[in-house]
């Protein structure tokens, strides 16, 4: 396993479990920062729930390849639907630009496992 796939999994790992945790737990910051993006509160557990499911499978894909490598294709689904939300919102580069780097740090995961095999 190679170890720039083993850095990028741990990363994302740790980032949307804890943003997963927050927004399941409704931590108001993120709340009001989604719900403002047209979501109830239960969608934003739901999207916390998608993202805490992307790092367990992250780290599932330490031992079952094939998870990890469908879970950093969820995470890269889930962000560019944030990016489009975002963007449909009027927002700005400074919240357009999180979603879109964590895609592609989630991408080049994927691609690493698979390269790595």
């Amino acid at each position: 396993m190679a170890v720039t796939h083993v850095v990028l999994s741990v990363l994302l790992a740790a980032i949307f479990a804890v943003l997963g945790v927050a927004k399941i737990l409704r931590q108001q910051a993120l709340v009001s920062r989604t719900e403002r993006l047209g979501f109830s509160v239960r969608g934003i557990q739901g999207i916390g729930a998608l993202e805490l499911a992307g790092a367990a499978g992250l780290v599932a894909g330490f031992f079952w390849r094939p998870l990890g490598i469908a879970a950093a294709a969820g995470l890269v689904a889930l962000l560019i639907g944030a990016a489009v939300f975002h963007v449909r919102a009027g927002d700005g580069i400074k919240d357009v630009a999180p979603p879109v780097w964590l895609a592609l740090v989630s991408a080049a995961a994927a691609v690493t496992a698979i390269v790595s095999a």
